[in-house]
């Protein structure tokens, strides 16, 4: 029970990883608090925590682009548990192209689908994660470390390599009101959104040929990593990026 009665938001809770994340973490105890721009996904994922046993409430659907979309979270979370102990920014929709290609409204789509939810949702929830001296876990990607010949992650990697400039500052400002903040960088794992990807049979082979492990991440090893990371197991662990990436970033 590593999470007992720790109020945990989890965004992204209709999507692979935030399912999993939702599920792992009401076993140890958590009462989560989860959300979703996709209301039947996100419904799904509450019926299945509740079904195992698990404590969980749901906000959806939500735009977490907007700073009324991360108000109303927040202000749900308060409301019906009444504090914030964990926040997890899982949410997020990546968007790949070339540089030759990338519109105006492609690179500012992936800044607000892959920073702004990030940054106005942890603004919002500040002021509870100072009164619980609480824990922000937020998600990057390997691509903001690596880069790949077959994938047009410029967009990506940006806006995640912004993920984790973004938790070192968060871990600096929230030092003083005892506020861990750390990411996670996930190599390829299998999800919703690389599913179509994994199609691609040139695609999927060079990129399982860059793993060590020579399979795809599963959606539960990353929620084990966040796990880690909100619990007090980590309690001296700030501002740092894990790598969850079977290897990926050792060749």
């Amino acid at each position: 029970m590593r999470l007992r009665n720790k109020v945990s938001v989890i965004t992204g809770t209709g999507g692979s990883i935030g399912r999993a994340a939702a599920v792992r973490f009401a076993q140890e105890g958590a009462l989560v608090v989860g959300c979703d721009a996709n209301a039947a996904a996100a419904q799904d994922t509450l019926e299945i925590v509740q079904a195992a046993g698990g404590q969980m409430i749901s906000l959806h659907p939500v735009d977490l682009t907007t700073v009324a979309g991360c108000r109303e979270l927040v202000d749900f979370a308060i409301r019906q548990q009444g504090r914030i102990d964990v926040l997890f920014n899982n949410a997020a929709i990546a968007h790949f192209n070339w540089i030759e290609d990338i519109t105006e409204d492609e690179w500012r789509r992936n800044s607000r689908d892959e920073v702004d939810l990030v940054f106005f949702l942890t603004q919002a929830a500040w002021p509870h994660l100072k009164e619980s001296h609480g824990t922000i876990v937020n998600t990057a990607s390997l691509t903001g470390w690596r880069t790949f010949r077959l994938l047009g992650g410029l967009a990506h990697a940006t806006a995640k390599m912004g993920i984790v400039g973004m938790t070192r500052h968060l871990a600096m400002e929230g030092r003083e009101h005892g506020i861990r903040a750390n990411s996670i960088s996930p190599g390829v794992i299998e999800t919703n959104q690389t599913r179509e990807q994994l199609k691609d049979k040139e695609w999927a082979d060079y990129m399982l040929g860059k793993t060590l492990l020579g399979r795809l991440g599963r959606p539960e090893e990353v929620a084990n990593a966040a796990l880690f990371l909100a619990s007090d197991e980590s309690s001296f662990v700030t501002g740092i990026d894990i790598k969850v990436d079977g290897g990926m970033a050792v060749w």
